[in-house]
């Protein structure tokens, strides 16, 4: 449990100190993220894989870097800190509620109620934040060396925002928001719960002191191997679906032309490339989310010791 010298944190200090702790990890995994979207988009309902532009996740950072240096590896950054940092922050706050809610003491970590709250704030962070999830994903797609996939170029978040919201009013804002609400909420359920419950284990068991750096570090691992493993099916359907192409329909109104739903995605994905199609990206989502999770979990529980010292001071 958050506190500072014995003090449950206020919703704003956890929300804050969570935030930062989201956003320093965001600017390290980012790249990877990058490589992750453009392998998810690589082939996308072709027979035998398609034309690879890419290898491997590597091959992706790689050719990236060549051709379009640390602003083509950072593409998609400043939309993802903002959704990282919400959503991190939400955690703590969801969690003390619903024990209240139940009768629980606040300071008590109970799986039902970790599992509820993380995947809670992690569905609420991606109906309030779906903009921000189209964008980035689009703008990390998108290449003018090597592209694969539907091309979207924006200039940058505000442009993005600008010429969907012209183009297609609220309804483009919010294209593919069960796939987001599905993907995160899957992951966040696990996160938060599986290194708060290892960290426990860890410290309970006499394996590794508390507050100590390896037993964040220790703890983080094992949350970001479940969140890569929940997560990737749903992952790619996201991916997909915000980054289709779009036609008008007979109503008048814009929708995907490749898929009508996350489920619809998977299913067509699945009949086309198999089971390995929705795990496309699957490596580049692990290098993604294992330093991703590493960092956020073990700078959240640095920031919270460090703010609770300055606090106390």
């Amino acid at each position: 449990m958050a506190s500072t010298q014995g003090r449950p944190l206020t919703t704003a200090e956890s929300f804050l100190c969570g935030g930062l702790a989201a956003c320093i990890a965001v600017t390290v995994s980012n790249p990877a993220e990058v490589a992750k979207t453009r392998m998810q988009l690589q082939g996308e309902l072709a027979k035998g894989g398609g034309e690879r532009v890419y290898k491997h996740a590597l091959d992706v950072l790689s050719k990236t870097w060549r051709n379009e240096g640390i602003r083509g590896l950072q593409r998609g950054l400043g939309p993802a800190m903002l959704l990282n940092g919400s959503r991190l922050g939400l955690y703590e706050p969801f969690r003390r509620t619903i024990n209240r809610v139940i009768g629980r003491p606040v300071t008590d970590q109970i799986p039902l109620t970790s599992v509820t709250a993380g995947a809670v704030s992690g569905a609420l962070g991606a109906a309030l934040g779906n903009p921000l999830f189209l964008i980035k994903a689009r703008m990390q797609a998108y290449s003018p060396a090597l592209p694969v996939g539907t091309q979207h170029f924006y200039k940058n978040s505000f442009d993005a925002l600008s010429t969907i919201w012209k183009s297609e009013k609220i309804r483009g804002l919010y294209r593919g928001v069960d796939a987001a609400i599905l993907r995160t909420a899957m992951g966040s359920s696990v996160q938060l719960p599986t290194y708060n419950w290892t960290k426990n284990q860890l410290i309970t068991r006499g394996i590794l002191p508390a507050n100590s750096v390896w037993t964040y570090l220790a703890s983080s691992s094992v949350s970001g191997v479940c969140v890569c493993l929940v997560m990737q099916p749903a992952d790619t359907a996201l991916t997909r679906m915000y980054n289709q192409p779009t036609v008008m329909g007979p109503d008048g109104k814009r929708r995907g032309s490749l898929y009508k739903s996350p489920i619809d995605c998977l299913w067509k994905t699945f009949k086309v490339e198999g089971v390995y199609g929705w795990y496309k990206g699957s490596t580049a989502h692990f290098l993604r989310i294992a330093p991703h999770t590493i960092i956020t979990l073990t700078a959240n529980d640095i920031i919270l010791t460090a703010y609770g010292r300055l606090a106390s001071s």
